[in-house]
């Protein structure tokens, strides 16, 4: 089935934003790469921010699928929470990495209650969510506080390879994560 010229516009639009910016990406560098009219754009979307939404929402249910899709291959919980660092390192070695989206996002829609902001967050949450799962079933004595270590070493090697100072951060960040679940069982 053909998408939709909604989905066609929200799928262009997430690559166009990312490349970037959502700041920098203007309606009308929307409407010239997409080959879809400002008039159009406005037919499914009232304003530049709620395509924004539409589009942090898709990115959502891609990477998430993506991410957790690659750390079920792994046998057992623990090694679920370390193939997190081995899709990072896949993810960043792709010539159109430019960061997390959803950083970018809250660094551009800095007010905690903007909507922008709160739906980058809630991605934030919801990846939180499945990992603090995933360090339960792997016998963490604290679930939530391992889940949070976990993910402030996945958010310190994105922002790592953002930079690119560093050959290998996904690398370095799953020897710390390795280092962080030695104690726990398989």
């Amino acid at each position: 089935m053909r998408p939709s010229k909604r989905d066609e516009l929200v799928q262009n639009a997430l690559t166009i934003f990312y490349r970037e910016g959502f700041h920098a990406a203007g309606m009308d560098l929307l409407s010239a790469e997409t080959g879809i009219s400002k008039t159009t754009m406005f037919k499914h979307f009232r304003s530049k921010e709620d395509l924004i939404l539409a589009v942090l929402k898709l990115r959502d249910e891609q990477f998430r699928t993506w991410l957790f899709s690659r750390m079920e291959e792994a046998e057992t919980p623990k090694g679920q929470l370390l193939a997190l660092f081995d899709a990072l390192g896949e993810w960043f070695a792709e010539p159109e990495f430019r960061s997390c989206m959803f950083i970018k996002a809250a660094s551009e829609y800095p007010d905690p209650a903007h909507p922008i902001h709160a739906q980058a967050a809630e991605h934030k949450r919801l990846l939180f969510g499945q990992v603090e799962k995933i360090t339960a079933q792997a016998g963490a004595d604290d679930p939530a506080a391992l889940a949070r270590m976990l993910l402030l070493l996945k958010e310190g090697a994105i922002v790592t390879a953002h930079l690119g100072h560093e050959k290998d951060p996904a690398k370095d960040a799953k020897a710390a994560a390795a280092a962080l679940l030695s104690g726990l069982p398989g």
